[in-house]
């Protein structure tokens, strides 16, 4: 099965001159910095020790923003590297201005390029986010002895299936991993079944608290303009689940003439599309990124800009969750629902089931299926109450997770040789 893999490596490196220069032209490559996806790195490794995080897109490093608060304190941590794999994520990670840790994109999964990259960070401790398992990577970090945790680990019924159809292979993958935190019975449970038991539960992440109060201020006068008016959010949409949020706006409306529906899409490339669509329902769209002030007899506010959903959940309106309509699994709500917001949201929502049955019975979240659904089931009270219990959680949470994790840094991985020490 191994071969079979490196196969598939090599067939995606021959195509990979192809495959960037397509992400390229549609802006999801940085222009310069594609190149560390070869291991051509751009940034400088400092002398000591070295501790990597690795998460695939922003969902998953958000989660790690205040492991990373933290460990930029620590004196015995030298510099902090943080990988992923998309753009956006690069964007997010840079507004935090932090010290001691760097971003680099995670290298493809090829034997050259997974050695070049471990011989120049030489990390001390390895960290995965969630669903994150590569296999040649896994391998390598194995090899030259050095710890990889697997944090806040995330598989669905969906990937599980995909796993054990390789049950051998998956096994030999997972047993790379020193010790995994799942963030829910059910991935335990997966996990057990690969054959893997190194787990310890700590909880879920996505409980705690992970933005920077400087980082989610409103504009004061576009502030202004929102308690005009009747505002709720849709975040994180998908294809067709805006012009969905769009009919349900037009019901609303009737209801509210001084209605405002922002909606934060999940790729803001696709800002113009949306855009033509919702004009062909003679609703009057404006960009965030016009910086346009004045929203009299705006409808759609369209926010077209990276790294500032969380400024919108600040507001404590009223939250739709994308990716729940289209059938993708669904969207964290913790984000939204920590700031009092009302969630709302489709059928799909299996990778964050244990998240939704928490938040029904704290009586804040609602399934709705039709655009009619979501305009009756908009409630514009806030539920502060309910957003206090779900800091205490994660803050609870996060305890914990620092306590293990220093235990493992400056306690039993001194014990053993490792490199960057």
């Amino acid at each position: 099965m191994i071969l079979i893999y490196r196969l598939l490596i090599n067939l995606i490196l021959i195509f990979s001159p192809l495959i960037i220069i397509f992400r390229l032209i549609k802006k999801k490559e940085h222009l310069i910095r594609f190149k560390e996806k070869f291991s051509i790195q751009t940034k400088i490794r400092s002398n000591g020790k070295l501790i990597w995080f690795h998460g695939a897109s922003v969902g998953e490093l958000m989660s790690i923003i205040p492991l990373i608060k933290k460990y930029e304190k620590e004196k015995s941590i030298h510099q902090i590297l943080i990988t992923s794999s998309t753009l956006s994520s690069s964007k997010v990670i840079k507004k935090f201005n932090f010290k001691k840790t760097i971003h680099q994109f995670y290298p493809i999964d090829h034997i050259i390029f997974v050695n070049k990259f471990l011989n120049y960070w030489r990390p001390s401790v390895v960290i995965f986010i969630e669903s994150e398992i590569w296999p040649c990577m896994f391998k390598k970090i194995n090899d030259k002895n050095i710890p990889l945790l697997l944090l806040n680990a995330r598989l669905t019924k969906k990937s599980i299936n995909k796993w054990m159809k390789v049950k051998n292979f998956s096994k030999s993958i997972f047993d790379k991993i020193s010790i995994a935190y799942p963030q829910n019975l059910e991935t335990k449970l997966y996990l057990k079944k690969i054959g893997f038991n190194k787990i310890k539960n700590l909880g879920n992440l996505k409980f705690v608290e992970n933005y920077d109060e400087k980082l989610v201020k409103l504009n004061e006068k576009l502030k202004l303009e929102f308690f005009k008016k009747k505002v709720w959010v849709a975040s994180s949409t998908h294809y067709k689940e805006e012009i969905f949020c769009a009919k349900a706006h037009i019901i609303l409306k009737k209801k509210f003439k001084n209605l405002l529906t922002i909606i934060i899409p999940r790729h803001i490339h696709r800002a113009g599309e949306i855009i033509d669509k919702i004009n062909n329902l003679n609703l009057k769209t404006v960009l965030h990124s016009s910086n346009l002030n004045n929203l009299n007899n705006v409808d759609i506010y369209l926010v077209d800009t990276f790294g500032e959903t969380n400024k919108f959940y600040s507001i404590g309106c009223p939250v739709f969750l994308g990716k729940s309509i289209a059938k993708i699994g669904g969207q964290n709500p913790l984000e939204a629902a920590r700031f009092g917001a009302r969630i709302l949201h489709g059928p799909n929502t299996d990778n964050f089931k244990d998240v939704y049955k928490l938040l029904k019975t704290l009586n804040i979240s609602k399934k709705i299926k039709t655009p009619e659904q979501l305009a009756t089931s908009i409630n514009f009270k806030n539920n502060k109450r309910a957003g206090k219990k779900i800091k205490n959680i994660g803050e609870k949470i996060l305890k914990k997770t620092i306590n293990e994790l220093d235990y493992l840094i400056n306690n039993e991985l001194k014990k053993t040789k490792f490199l960057g020490l």
